[in-house]
């Protein structure tokens, strides 16, 4: 029995030492990822009027009372 625990101590301990740092690169204190796009500057080719305005539309047509009295 204590040839087992004696076998099995380095793998324990091994266990804990594989964790992966999982935080993103920093690169004198600010962020080296990959830059996230805007809605806007993806989709409506960085024309921020069009989409806002296609915003409210999608939200007018979600008001049921818009809906119902045409």
């Amino acid at each position: 029995m204590k040839r087992i625990l004696i076998l099995c101590l380095p793998l324990a301990l091994l266990a804990g030492c594989l964790e992966v740092d999982q935080h993103p690169n920093w690169v004198h204190g600010m962020y080296a990822g990959k830059k996230d796009d805007r809605p806007f500057l993806r989709h409506f080719h960085n024309d921020k009027l069009s989409w806002w305005g296609a915003i409210n539309n999608r939200n007018m047509n979600q008001n049921e009372y818009n809906r119902a009295n045409p």
